[in-house]
């Protein structure tokens, strides 16, 4: 559990908090977030986030699955390792633990942005527990989050600049975290300023700056993990946004990988329609659960 004096601001009602030790120094405390009965399905949240950004979804779900929504390693209050590596294979074998180490089976697992990635990737690792993958508006195209606006791109690129990029992923003011998050949404009073606060609170523990440049730096490894997706067994449903910051040509090329997907474009919505567009995703799950 996160200490008192890192205690999540924002309450899932429904929801119980739960860790997962590490099996080894290289690895962290894990955190998840645990609701309903049902089948499991996991869910995995974007860059930047962790897992109060299903705030929304979960209540719409609980009925007819028994959800795991994940801290990512490194991110909202899952453990900071100092030297952690923030790759694709690294965050894949922390969505990986959590299958394993609770012995989860018949999966369907749902991922946003970076969460999407890992999605695909950990069905291609663990076909006999992933049930079925729903991977909505993948991480996984040259820009990233820098094609959320001009502001961006500038931070972004700060953040990854030698010698001053750990100075400036330290500094985070309010109206820059919002005006970053609001270019990924259609909607923009979708994102809640309680929201922002707690995004805020996680950005200023101990060690995230190095956790959210490392983030940053792993762009390359999830747009190299694009190779993985044909070897997914389990059925897929793409999903994205209609203003999402992936273009019609990044889409048609997972779709092109993955040629048995079905696809959903979910109109005016943006990059995180888990925030914006909840229902649509309830709906897509519920119907199959």
């Amino acid at each position: 559990m996160p200490s008192q004096e890192s205690r999540p601001t924002i309450r899932i009602p429904g929801t119980t908090s739960h860790t997962i030790a590490p099996r080894s120094g290289r690895e962290g405390v894990l955190r998840y977030l645990k609701a309903g009965t049902g089948a499991p399905l996991v869910l995995l949240h974007t860059v930047r986030t962790q897992a109060e950004h299903f705030r929304h979804l979960i209540p719409l779900v609980e009925d007819h699955y028994t959800v795991y929504a994940l801290d990512l390693p490194g991110m909202g209050y899952s453990e900071i390792v100092p030297g952690a590596s923030y790759d694709e294979p690294a965050m894949r074998a922390g969505v990986e633990r959590l299958l394993t180490e609770l012995d989860l089976h018949d999966v369907t697992l749902v991922g946003e942005s970076m969460g999407a990635v890992l999605a695909l990737t950990t069905a291609a690792d663990l076909p006999e527990r992933v049930r079925r993958v729903v991977a909505v508006n993948t991480y996984d195209f040259r820009g990233g989050i820098a094609r959320s606006g001009l502001l961006a791109r500038v931070v972004v690129s700060g953040v990854l600049a030698p010698g001053v990029g750990p100075v400036i992923a330290g500094v985070e003011p309010k109206p820059a975290l919002r005006t970053i998050l609001q270019g990924g949404l259609g909607d923009k009073s979708a994102l809640r300023e309680d929201y922002v606060d707690e995004l805020l609170q996680v950005g200023s523990r101990p060690g995230y700056p190095t956790v959210a440049r490392g983030v940053y730096q792993a762009l390359p490894s999830l747009i190299a993990a694009r190779s993985r997706y044909p070897e997914v067994k389990a059925p897929v449903h793409l999903v994205y946004g209609e203003k999402d910051w992936s273009r019609p040509s990044d889409r048609e090329a997972d779709k092109q990988l993955l040629p048995a997907a079905e696809f959903t474009q979910v109109p005016k919505a943006g990059h995180f329609i888990a925030l914006e567009r909840p229902d649509v995703l309830a709906d897509l799950l519920n119907a199959v659960a």
